[in-house]
């Protein structure tokens, strides 16, 4: 049980990926707050998880929020301290594709509302939780990457922008707690069957463009990327074997992240797993 005695907060925890994570981190030994903002999805998966949970003291909660409201992010790190008294891990999961279509076209009211969700809401739950972190000298931010963060998505310009700021923010913070002994790493899941491919295939080829929709159609037959390999390195995240590694951008499918523990000094001011300008020379172009 590498997460034992350990609590975690899992944002968007009812459903897909946040679920995922949320139930590793119960059978790896830890307390877990799920926070959503359905009332019976989010109910349903803590009398689910609670099934997993064996190790002595461990509970599941649940409470309703929206990671877009500061009022609720400050309300989600009160109730951590009341349920379990302190915080170890905080998983910023929660997050929307926003609107599909021509950036001009879409609606101006839901291309800010993706931002709030996926980058404000992170930015707003970690506010909220590191007087916490700070307290107690260490902690775990995870963080979820995602498709357009590091390459264009045309026609879903909200999320890719608003992951790409993700990634940033998430580099970021890591710099700015570099001497805290709390981690900040973002999560690339890789691509999931999950409600958010269902909304891209619902949208159709004349919003989301033909190629993005005919990935989207090999992907759903094709099953997509695990969601255990996702809820695996964050479990790796929130534990001490990764102590010491901060500020990177992981792929849970691509990248041998079981090896970084021993590569963790090389990693030490090197750019290696982070976002980055690309110049001729990394291309070997002739000046």
């Amino acid at each position: 049980m590498r997460l034992r005695d350990r609590v975690a907060i899992v944002t968007g925890a009812s459903e897909g990926l946040g679920r995922e994570i949320a139930a590793h981190y119960v059978r790896e030994g830890a307390s877990v707050l799920l926070v959503a903002r359905r009332a019976e999805p989010l109910l349903r998966t803590r009398e689910e998880l609670t099934r997993l949970a064996g190790a002595p003291g461990q509970r599941v909660e649940a409470m309703m929020g929206d990671v877009a409201s500061p009022e609720d992010c400050r309300a989600v790190s009160a109730r951590v301290v009341v349920l379990f008294g302190g915080l170890d891990v905080l998983v910023n999961n929660a997050g929307v594709y926003g609107p599909m279509g021509r950036t001009e076209d879409v609606d101006w009211g839901d291309w800010e509302l993706a931002l709030r969700v996926n980058l404000f809401g992170t930015v707003l739950m970690c506010r909220a939780v590191l007087p916490l972190l700070r307290k107690r000298g260490y902690g775990k931010i995870i963080t979820l990457s995602g498709g357009g963060a590091t390459a264009p998505l045309p026609f879903i310009s909200a999320y890719a922008a608003s992951k790409a700021a993700v990634v940033r923010f998430t580099e970021t913070l890591a710099h700015e707690l570099s001497s805290t002994h709390i981690d900040v790493n973002a999560i690339a899941p890789g691509a999931l069957n999950t409600r958010l491919l269902d909304q891209v295939l619902e949208a159709g080829p004349g919003r989301v463009g033909e190629e993005f929709y005919r990935r989207a159609v090999r992907q759903r037959d094709e099953g997509g990327a695990p969601l255990q390999k996702g809820a695996e390195l964050a479990v790796f995240l929130a534990s001490r074997e990764s102590d010491g590694i901060t500020g990177r951008l992981l792929s849970a499918v691509w990248d041998d992240w079981r090896a970084l523990p021993a590569l963790r000094e090389r990693l030490t001011g090197s750019d290696v797993f982070t976002l980055r300008r690309i110049v001729p020379q990394d291309r070997r172009w002739e000046q």
